[in-house]
């Protein structure tokens, strides 16, 4: 048996369905959809995106597809920045011996568009040609992007047939029942115009750009007049999202999550979480899964939602959750719950005591280990100066994230405070990040408790698009790291060595991978073809080194520092989708560069 068969066959016999049961599909005649995840099995459950969307084909009888996962294996060797099957058999799906390249359609999430490159190394796996312009019809896949990375689609604008924008339930049966039809009975209308037709799905072969030297275009336009000029991303209610849009549908016997909100009640100019409506699932079917994971001795319950606290039915949730754990702990088992990021200004005494009555708990899944956490609450002030927070859009004044720590002192369960804050922002001042420091320093003194320990995570601000901010200047990450050594400077001078090593971390991400964003977040179509030229000659771009960056751009007409600049030109590169009113960020910007200039 291969090693890759295997690893497989460890797969299904871990793999436990949570959704409701459906007959399987008889997949002769029906199109054949791969969804490839970039990660390995337990994190590519919690992959809601794909997972939701593989599991809405494969139990919709109206839609003329089966879907499969593709993800990365443990097996899989590594060379240079590629990937390959041990032994050279071909790489296949969780789901199906056949090989990966021979489906029909191809779905690639991008989580973050600093990750565009795995793009390239997925299809390499599949042995697909990258750009779609090299790919036969009917013989290769149709390849479909989705996901936040690609709020900027067009550094792959040459390498993806098809974008989803926002969300895919109904445009991806869309474009597979037109795709099965296309098959059958070919008509006069092309393929890419039909599905450029549906509502959300970005068609980029279907546009042409005018290029601005060193970066950004002066135009782009639909080649053909059928073609809209448009495309609005999709976000639908509560009823017409699949419910596994809210529960992930498998678990590995370990950890399973649930999604209770959608989108966020307030709109920060730096933040696309309040893009879409927001929305609630039913508390039913939130309970009713909790009991599924009971069922099956399901441990550790993942709640991932940056605003789980604006969840009107969080109390009943979460009691629902501490029954649950109150009943393995007199099986001598202990039942873990972790929560996304929360507001400040949304906690109240009430969460926090429904939180502390689970036992076992944390606020933080992927990024914080401390060995004798009772608790981890994490909050993000994003800056420190409370004007910025106003000019900015955020909500959580001072004043309300001392309320809410006030509360954690009084809980006697939280003893960790992660604080995230935003640096290298227009309107900023030399003090306003000083100020990180003491407003650390000032956290943990009001926590109280002697074990206490504040974690101070620093993000490089990064103009997202779609929002209001998506026009504004960027500092170079080689200065964003400097300030944030300033900061942790300040932090060390104001509590002395001491308490600093054993209360305080200052974290913040590698100038490496922030250099890489500045291009691939508000690119143009040539950034795709620079990205190529880097994976090609093998160079790690997870520590690509700014001279790497600053060469290979240039062999394409690039120019580093325009893409930090103020975006002031009327056309940006994702003008498709974009749908910001250029008033209000005019506005904005105006609002932030005379706070800069105050002395």
């Amino acid at each position: 048996m291969s090693q890759l068969q295997q690893e497989i066959d460890d797969i299904h016999g871990k793999e436990i369905y949570l959704a409701d049961p459906y007959q399987p599909k008889d997949p002769d005649g029906l199109l054949r959809m791969v969804f490839l995840i970039p990660f390995g099995h337990a994190y590519s459950l919690m992959c809601n995106g794909p997972m939701s969307l593989c599991d809405l084909i494969n139990r919709s009888a109206d839609v003329p597809a089966v879907a499969e996962r593709a993800i990365q294996y443990e097996c899989l060797v590594r060379d240079g920045n590629r990937l390959t099957t041990p032994g050279g058999e071909p790489y296949r799906s969780i789901e199906s011996p056949l090989p990966v390249g021979q489906a029909d359609v191809l779905g690639i999430s991008v989580i973050n568009s600093g990750d565009m490159h795995s793009v390239f190394r997925l299809l390499d796996l599949a042995g697909v040609p990258r750009r779609s312009a090299d790919r036969i019809p009917g013989i290769h896949p149709l390849v479909v992007g989705g996901n936040s990375g690609l709020a900027d689609p067009e550094p792959l604008a040459d390498y993806f047939d098809v974008i989803a924008i926002g969300e895919a339930e109904q445009s991806l049966p869309e474009l597979l029942s037109i795709l099965h039809a296309h098959r059958a009975h070919p008509d006069g209308t092309s393929l890419h115009e039909q599905i450029a037709r549906v509502p959300g799905l970005y068609v980029p072969s279907l546009y042409e750009c005018d290029f601005l030297p060193g970066g950004g275009v002066r135009d782009i336009r639909p080649k053909r007049i059928t073609v809209l000029a448009g495309v609005h991303a999709q976000y639908l209610t509560v009823k017409d999202l699949h419910p596994a849009h809210f529960c992930y549908p498998i678990t590995d016997g370990t950890a399973a999550g649930l999604h209770p909100v959608l989108g966020c009640l307030h709109t920060c100019g730096f933040c696309n979480l309040g893009l879409p409506d927001f929305r609630q699932a039913p508390l039913e079917m939130l309970t009713d899964y909790v009991d599924r994971l009971e069922a099956h001795k399901v441990r550790k319950i993942i709640i991932s939602a940056p605003t789980f606290t604006q969840y009107k039915h969080r109390g009943e949730l979460l009691e629902h959750i501490r029954a649950y754990a109150h009943r393995t702990q007199d099986q001598g088992e202990k039942v873990t719950t972790i929560i996304g990021s929360i507001r400040a200004d949304e906690i109240s005494d009430d969460y926090l005591r429904a939180v502390t009555e689970l036992g076992d708990f944390g606020h933080l899944f992927t990024e914080l280990n401390l060995s004798q956490a009772r608790g981890i609450i994490t909050i993000a002030p994003e800056w420190a100066a409370p004007d910025l927070v106003a000019l900015y859009g955020k909500t959580q004044k001072r004043e309300r994230v001392n309320k809410a720590i006030d509360l954690c002192r009084a809980s006697e369960h939280v003893n960790a405070v992660m604080l995230y804050f935003i640096i290298g922002a227009p309107g900023e001042r030399p003090e306003d990040r000083l100020a990180i420091a003491d407003y650390a320093r000032d956290v943990r003194r009001r926590l109280g408790h002697r074990d206490g320990a504040v974690i101070v995570k620093l993000h490089q601000f990064m103009p997202k698009p779609g929002t209001l901010s998506q026009r504004l200047a960027m500092t170079d990450p080689d200065l964003v790291q400097e300030y944030g050594d300033q900061v942790a400077a300040r932090l060390r001078e104001l509590v002395g060595d001491e308490e600093f090593k054993q209360h305080y971390r200052v974290e913040q991400f590698g100038a490496s991978r922030m250099h890489l964003e500045v291009v691939c977040s508000r690119g143009d179509r040539r950034v795709g073809h620079m990205l190529e030229d880097l994976y090609d000659a093998g160079i790690d771009l997870h520590h690509l080194t700014k001279k790497q960056l600053l060469q290979t751009m240039a062999k394409h007409g690039l120019d580093y520092d325009r893409h930090l600049r103020h975006m002031d030109e009327p056309v940006l590169p994702w003008h498709v989708v974009n749908h910001v009113h250029t008033g209000a960020e005019l506005e904005f910007a105006a609002a932030l560069a005379e706070r800069e200039s105050r002395a």
